[in-house]
């Protein structure tokens, strides 16, 4: 009888092509790789300087979305950004002459790269996944093995389905109890970074497990594990269920008929067995959790959004003195009631459309504050249409937020929608680093929940307060 393995040594196992030894890594094959425009194209001259084609580019999709514009000019989405149109025409020619499938700027089903994989049902339970963006933890909330890799491994990875890879540890986060009211899935990821730090997932593969994610919906599972990157864990995983399965069935790319009752009994597999040994364990109580925001300059800088900033006169710390610098805030002070310039909703963190239905819930019936501008851009244009559909549109609009074309947009400053120096940002995107939305921005991340609630307060709030 074998050894009981986790959900991630199950799947490892299932990939491994040569074993890694002392001297060298393992080589892994990969199901699926997710191609953009900002990391792909050094990959595509390195296989045209070598006359080298793309191994399997049925098992290769891209999309435009970080340097794609969110305004329409004209009726059109025009590029005003000479760099960023270059990167955006070098995919297109890329794709074109490799015979890669790519969802360009007039398709129906573009968007962020970690939005349309799961969408279109290419993302599914015990994949290997991989893309040239560190967020691609997004899809462990499938049960596939989801990473970031960097331009040369994407050239590798075109060129041989293949990858180096060292066998990381693995890691259990596990969250029991019930989330409050209020308090969501981007609230929680916040929390458990905030607990073990922004180096605490280092060298490991995080799988989340527990009551409160067994509850958790498809997209607040995929926030989670979209987030994991920022724990500095290698991948963040949960195991499939009847909430996978469903939410799979019926997509575009997903298995259908009898393949597909063959995928779902296979995937009921892809759990981790009983006595099944982890190099490290976290245990989060749910009921300990409130709404979540940052006030530094990395995730793991975050506290309750009604708690005192931190005091950090014993604490040797230079970075946390220069966050506060940069941030221009004080220990002690609290952030409720501060002042909020931009709102941003969105992203492959919380840009899909059960964030939106959050945040218009919020809105409905309320006016955005006229010190804070907001813009809400959707995850994909799929998300764009079902959210019209439903009139989320409409709400934002009424509230005097800007209703966007879905991509990246303000998560990072690439395509036109920044935030000005010295601003304060309210973002429901996933980093808050120096300069992330711009030059001299200071971002604060939480729920759409929060921003919401910030946006018709202008300044930061307490969501609990307007439910």
């Amino acid at each position: 009888m074998s050894a009981p393995r986790t959900l991630f040594e199950k799947v490892w196992d299932a990939h491994v092509v040569r074993a890694g030894t002392a001297e060298a890594p393992a080589v892994l094959y990969v199901d699926l790789h997710l191609v953009h425009e900002v990391t792909s194209p050094q990959a595509f001259t390195a296989l045209r300087e070598r006359g080298l084609r793309v191994h399997r580019p049925d098992r290769t999709v891209a999309t435009m979305d970080h340097s794609t514009p969110t305004v329409l000019t004209g009726g059109r989405l025009a590029v005003t950004d000479a760099a960023a149109g270059k990167q955006l025409d070098a995919l297109a020619e890329n794709c074109a002459d490799f015979g890669v499938p790519m969802y360009g700027m007039d398709d129906e089903r573009r968007g962020i790269v970690h939005v349309i994989g799961p969408e279109l049902g290419r993302t599914q339970p015990g994949m290997t996944i991989v893309c040239g963006d560190s967020h691609t933890s997004t899809h462990g909330a499938f049960g596939a093995l989801a990473f970031g890799i960097g331009t040369s491994e994407v050239g590798h990875v075109l060129a041989t389905q293949c990858l180096l890879q060292s066998r990381p540890k693995t890691m259990e986060v596990r969250v029991d109890g019930a989330l409050a009211p209020g308090v969501s899935a981007k609230d929680l990821i916040l929390a458990i970074i905030a607990q073990i730090g922004v180096s605490g997932g280092t060298g490991h593969v995080i799988e989340y497990r527990g009551e409160v994610i067994r509850a958790l919906d498809m997209e607040g599972r995929m926030t989670v594990c979209n987030m994991s990157i920022e724990a500095g864990a290698r991948a963040g995983m949960i195991a499939p269920d009847e909430t996978t399965f469903a939410w799979l069935a019926g997509r575009e790319f997903s298995p259908t008929g009898a393949a597909w009752e063959a995928a779902v009994t296979d995937w009921r597999t892809l759990h981790t067995d009983s006595g099944a040994h982890f190099d490290r364990r976290v245990i989060i109580d749910a009921s300990t959790l409130a709404p979540m925001i940052t006030w530094g300059t990395n995730p793991g800088m975050a506290i309750a959004v009604d708690a005192q900033l931190p005091d950090t006169s014993s604490d040797k710390d230079p970075a946390l003195a220069r966050a506060y610098a940069y941030m221009g805030l004080e220990p002690g002070q609290r952030l409720l009631g501060q002042r909020v310039d931009v709102v941003f909703i969105g992203s492959c963190t919380n840009g899909r459309i059960d964030d939106l239905r959050a945040a218009a819930g919020v809105l409905r019936g309320r006016r955005v504050a006229a010190n804070t501008r907001m813009l809400v851009v959707p995850g994909s244009q799929r998300v764009k249409r079902q959210a019209e559909r439903e009139g989320l549109a409409d709400i934002f609009r009424a509230a005097g937020a800007e209703w966007r074309e879905s991509g990246c947009s303000m998560c990072i400053a690439m395509n036109g929608d920044t935030v000005g120096a010295g601003q304060y940002a309210v973002s429901t995107s996933n980093r808050n680093f120096e300069g992330r939305q711009g030059k001299g921005a200071r971002t604060l991340l939480a729920s759409p929940l929060t921003a919401a609630a910030s946006a018709v307060a202008g300044a930061v709030a307490d969501p609990r307060s307007l439910l």
